[in-house]
Formats: C-alpha cells, sequence, structure tokens
C-alpha cells in the first residue's frame, strides 16, 4: 500500500494551488482526479481574480507563466441598471497593479498542471475514482479505481476533499451543509465586441440580477447573466440571432456590436457553507465546503484563499500529526468565520439590487451616491471584494520559515 503524508481528491484550480505551495514543504502528497489531465482543462469558463488571488499565485512562481493570457483590468465599473450615476473602482483605490483580471479556466489549470508534473514528491491519479475512504485513528486509507476492475488502496495522514460542491467526500464524512437556492440561474458565454473593451469590466444590477461583463484577451469577454430561472432558460432556449439582440441590450453599446464565440451555459444560483470544514483526518477545500453567489466573482477567490491558508498551516506545523484536529481546527477557525462573510455579503448585494421595491431602489442609488463621494466607504467595499481584508496567508513559498507567532492568534 503506498503512503503519503496528505491525499488532495480533486484536481482542480483550488486543489492544485494547494499541491503547488506543497511543493517545497518534503511532504509526499497525491492528487486523485475523476477526469483526465487535458479534459479538466477544457471548462469553456473565466473567472474574476483578485489581487491577493494574484500575489498567492506570484507566491507560487505562476505568475509569469499567466499574466500574459490573462487580462488586466485598469478600472471596474458598477451601475444600477439604467441610472446613470456609476461607481467606478480603480487601482489606486487599494495601491494595487489593477483592480481585477480575467483568467480562462484552462490558462490557471494548464499552469498548474506544469508545476505539479515537475514536482518530484507529487504523484497523481488521473481517471481515477475514490471508492472509499476509511478513517483510522493514526492514518486514512482510501479505496481507489481505474474505472475498470482494478482497485487499489493508499494510505494517508490527511485527506483533502477540494471534489467540488456535491463532495461525495464530505457527504460520506457525515458533514452536514447549510445554504438554499436563489430563484436565479446564471448563463455564461463568450463573445467579441466589434470595438475595443478597454480591459474595462462593468457590474450592472438589474431588478432580475446582475449582469457581468469580463474582458480577456484578444478582444474577446465572458459575460455574466443572472436572471430567474423561468427567464434564463427561455434566453437560452432562442435562436442565436434572438439571444444576441437580448444579449446586446444588456451589454450596452460602449465596444460595437456582439459576436457570440461559444454555445450559452446555464446553472442554477445557490448559497451552501458547510458546518464544519474539518473532522479527524479529513479537510474541507474550495467548493466542497462552501459555494456563493456568483455576484462580486467571489467563488474562486475563495478556493484559492482556502488553499493558502491550508499551505501555511500545514507547513508551519512541527511535530504534529497532520490529520489531527488540533491542526485542522486551526484552518477550519480562520476560513470558516471568513467565507461566513463573503457568503453574507453576496447573499446582501444581490438581493438587495436584484430588487425592484422603489423604497429599496431609492436606499441603494443613496448609497451609490455615497461611495462616489465619500472615498472610504469605496475603498472598504472594494478591499471585501478583492480580498484584502481579515487574515491573509504569508508567502506560502516562504511559509515553512513563518514562525507559529506570526499567525493569527484566533487559530489556536
Amino acid at each position: 500500500m503506498n503512503s503519503y503524508d496528505a491525499v488532495i481528491i480533486g484536481g482542480g484550480i483550488a486543489g492544485l494551488t494547494l499541491a503547488c505551495g506543497l511543493r517545497s514543504s518534503g511532504l509526499n502528497i497525491a492528487i486523485i482526479e475523476a477526469q483526465s489531465a487535458q479534459q479538466g482543462t477544457e471548462r469553456p469558463r473565466a473567472y474574476a481574480l483578485s489581487p491577493l488571488s494574484a500575489r498567492i499565485f506570484r507566491d507560487l512562481g505562476l505568475w509569469e507563466q499567466i499574466a500574459p493570457a490573462i487580462a488586466h483590468f485598469p478600472k471596474v465599473v458598477l451601475s444600477d441598471a439604467d441610472y446613470p450615476y456609476r461607481v467606478e473602482f480603480l487601482p489606486e483605490d487599494i495601491d494595487e497593479p489593477a483592480v481585477y483580471y480575467c483568467a480562462e479556466h484552462r490558462v490557471l489549470l494548464a499552469a498548474l498542471q506544469r508545476q505539479i508534473e515537475a514536482a518530484a514528491n507529487i504523484t497523481t491519479y488521473y481517471e481515477t475514482q475514490v471508492v472509499e475512504v476509511c478513517y483510522k485513528a493514526d492514518s486514512a486509507e482510501l479505496l481507489l479505481s481505474n474505472g475498470q476492475t482494478e482497485r487499489s488502496q493508499i494510505q494517508t495522514q490527511l485527506v483533502v476533499a477540494a471534489d467540488g460542491s456535491r463532495s461525495q467526500v464530505r457527504e460520506q464524512a457525515g458533514i452536514q451543509t447549510i445554504g438554499w437556492n436563489y430563484w436565479q440561474s446564471c448563463i455564461t458565454a463568450f463573445v467579441s465586441p466589434s470595438g475595443p473593451h478597454q480591459n474595462i469590466a462593468w457590474e450592472r444590477f438589474w431588478a432580475g440580477g446582475p449582469f457581468a461583463i469580463l474582458p480577456l484577451p484578444e478582444n474577446r469577454c465572458q459575460i455574466v447573466w443572472i436572471a430567474p430561472h423561468a427567464e434564463a432558460e427561455a434566453l437560452v432556449a432562442l435562436p442565436p440571432d434572438r439571444f444576441m439582440a437580448e444579449l446586446q441590450n444588456r451589454y450596452g453599446e460602449q465596444s460595437g456590436t456582439l459576436t457570440l464565440l461559444s454555445q450559452p451555459l446555464i446553472f442554477p444560483a445557490r448559497l451552501m457553507q458547510s458546518k464544519c470544514y474539518c473532522s479527524h483526518r479529513l479537510v474541507l477545500l474550495g467548493d466542497a465546503a462552501h459555494v456563493c453567489h456568483p455576484v462580486g466573482g467571489q467563488g474562486l477567490n475563495m478556493g484559492i484563499r482556502d488553499a493558502a491558508a491550508l499551505t501555511q498551516i500545514l507547513q508551519t506545523t512541527q511535530n504534529q500529526d497532520l490529520g489531527s484536529l488540533a491542526v485542522l481546527r486551526r484552518y477550519d477557525s480562520w476560513r470558516r468565520y471568513e467565507s461566513w462573510v463573503v457568503l453574507a455579503f453576496t447573499d446582501l448585494l444581490n438581493r438587495s439590487f436584484s430588487n425592484g421595491w422603489l423604497p429599496l431602489v431609492l436606499l441603494r442609488r443613496s448609497l451609490l451616491h455615497l461611495m462616489i463621494l465619500w472615498f472610504p466607504l469605496r475603498q472598504m467595499l472594494l478591499r471585501l471584494m478583492t480580498g484584502l481584508w481579515g487574515w491573509q496567508p504569508q508567502s506560502s513559498m516562504m511559509a515553512n520559515l513563518i514562525s507559529e507567532r506570526k499567525q493569527p492568534e484566533n487559530l489556536y
């Protein structure tokens, strides 16, 4: 039976970010992924990447690889439907090179996969399913299947569940979740405007839900269109020309006419929070731990921060069992609290702006005016959206040099 210090179940961005952070830790790591490496990169999605996520990727030595292939936003514009007053967020508001970034899934995952392939202490099991996990006093044993008749077992101190929002590992461990499904669905698609998009990102709030424009290199954009379920399903079912007419109406004329580059995809919006992020020899990461509303582009960034925080804790743990609750509760108390803040913020933002009740419309437009006029409020909101608040993980490449006393006191 092969033995590892930690086994990461899930080869997505959050799981591989953790593995990259542990390359220089001296720990023996395994990654188990149900898809092939290439299938994993084929997801047609792009993500808003926060400045803190960018710092984490710099610490991992990935930034030089991905920076030329992602968009750097010099401005993010927030507005309420057709209301003429807009809030503009600029890099100098938070002393960063860009307000936000936009990266395609294939760019991020391929860069992470290349780093993993070059790491001598990391073993990958692609196209492999986890059949069962047995948690024992001093180890956890995993039964694996390659999809055929062959099965094998591996042993580890720590199991990391990074297998998505419907995590089977989390469910098998009996960790409960709370949350709800929203009345909205999210439509995503890649488009190309006839005019230059100037790397400006837009977030417009309509009564049915927010509409975001995320610029990408080569004058492409990903649109994130949130609408009530029935309306979203009807939109996706339209012929391409009619869908594009509706999309152009939402997008506006600031960059000219649009060309559709990909088939629109639809998925329901939901909120989910695990009641705890760890149990004996198990820790939850990324969407396995939490899922938030798409507004504000927080989901992937939360998972990247999870990975950086867990990296720091595991690398600064000396002479302790990695799978013990004494270690894992540090991560739980750090990340679960901060996740609650982001989940509450995105829920409040969506419910407040996806609403046509006149008193609330007047209140939020007054708030927009206040943000335009009062820099501290604008800066506070931007720091929350970009992850530049709370306990920020230290450089993952230097985490083994950070003393325990530099970690937040509430982790203990």
